[in-house]
């Protein structure tokens, strides 16, 4: 098998994932998202560094980075056109855009009557400041982002004002949701096909529970509401691995966060489990491997 990971560059999750490739024999080539070349009619179709995508067995994006609206939409309608070509890509196209766009996610959820917090999504000031006053206690995150970067709480008024301001002059999405209690720490589940993998707990001194961020993960062992709620958020949104973050309050789990290119060098450090070998032979059964 051939197998191309895609990334903005080279690192541990993608070493991790060529290892665990090659420990099948397959060969493995990282290939910079950043570089994309397409061509219409083709062939061929689409290249990196001259190297036609369509050449290979499977495509496992590990990252898809930051970049202007046209740079996104480009790539990701480049994977879908692979994917009609014929090529296996993981994971899809169509859940990698329910999944980054916070709001897609949260209305996909609730529509199927999983619990998540309340949310308000807005372009306007007004509309924005309207949110804070229903809520009291907001979280306030960008539509698209990872990793903890740029959300903030807020239960202020004139904090919320001086933030909204700030929003409308950039021309941010306001995406408003409900601060939800739940302690000193959040769990987070690693879904790989239709089971959980392992899963952490993380604990941190504040309310957000990013590893990025500083937050200490705990190797932890979820229980069955736990394990089915994780299992059944991937199978929505049709996601072959992905991360589901929990948290757990008086009313039960609530599903905070959906990541369909998560990272798992914390929740590694809690397990015996090879994670990448997991994801690895997923993708090769997929290919009937």
């Amino acid at each position: 098998m051939k197998i191309g990971i895609l990334a903005d560059r080279r690192g541990w999750h993608v070493e991790a994932l060529a290892e665990a490739l090659a420990r099948r024999g397959c060969q493995t080539d990282f290939l910079p998202i950043t570089r994309l070349v397409a061509r219409v009619p083709g062939p061929p179709l689409v290249t990196i560094n001259g190297q036609p995508l369509e050449s290979y067995d499977a495509l496992l994006i590990r990252t898809i980075p930051e970049g202007s609206l046209e740079q996104i939409i480009f790539r990701m309608n480049a994977l879908h056109r692979l994917e009609a070509a014929g090529i296996r890509v993981m994971n899809r196209p169509a859940p990698l855009e329910r999944t980054v766009d916070k709001y897609y996610t949260s209305s996909l959820l609730a529509s199927s009557g999983l619990p998540t917090p309340r949310t308000v999504v807005a372009e306007g000031f007004d509309e924005a400041m309207e949110a804070f006053r229903e809520f009291g206690d907001v979280v306030v995150k960008p539509l698209f982002g990872a990793g903890g970067r740029g959300i903030v709480r807020i239960s202020d008024a004139d904090v919320a004002y001086r933030t909204f301001r700030v929003l409308a002059m950039t021309r941010s999405i306001f995406y408003i949701q409900e601060f939800v209690p739940h302690g000193d720490y959040d769990l987070r589940g690693l879904v790989v096909g239709d089971r959980v993998v392992a899963a952490m707990r993380r604990r941190s001194e504040g309310w957000r529970h990013n590893v990025s961020q500083g937050a200490q993960p705990e190797s932890y062992a979820m229980d069955e509401e736990a394990t089915g709620l994780c299992v059944e958020a991937s199978r929505l949104l049709e996601t072959d691995y992905a991360g589901i973050d929990l948290l757990r309050t008086p009313r039960g789990y609530t599903v905070v966060e959906v990541n369909s290119i998560p990272g798992w060098s914390g929740l590694q450090r809690t397990t015996e489990i090879d994670i990448a070998q997991e994801i690895a032979d997923h993708l090769l059964s997929l290919l009937g491997d």
